[in-house]
């Protein structure tokens, strides 16, 4: 059985920086990446960053590149957004996601961000 926590939100000023992580108990055999979904209240799930797990290799919905970066731990059990400049347009529930093949499987509860000055 696969857990994922989500960690680390909370409520920054604009122009802010937060770190979220999530930590993972137990992989799905075909497990293949993690990644990270926000939604804003009345706002559809969205996409927000990816990491592969064998390769390291990251992807970002253009909205957040150059400000989010995404990272796993070296033992490979706990993924991290790392949130910087945060914009009125940022808020939302974070949630990781562990994808098997083109699916996500599993989720986690979700990080409420909260970006206000």
């Amino acid at each position: 059985q696969v857990q994922l926590m989500e960690s680390g939100g909370g409520l920054v000023q604009p122009g802010g920086s937060l770190r979220l992580s999530c930590a993972a108990s137990g992989r799905a055999v075909s497990f293949s990446a993690m990644s990270w979904f926000r939604q804003a209240p009345g706002e559809e799930r969205e996409f927000v960053a990816t990491i592969t797990w064998s390769a390291g290799r990251t992807y970002y919905v253009d909205s957040v590149k150059d400000r989010f970066t995404i990272a796993r731990d070296k033992d490979k059990t706990t993924e991290f957004l790392q949130l910087h400049s945060l914009t009125p347009e940022d808020p939302g529930v974070y949630s990781c996601a562990e994808r098997s093949g083109s699916q996500y499987d599993y989720w986690g509860q979700g990080a409420q961000v909260t970006v206000s000055s």
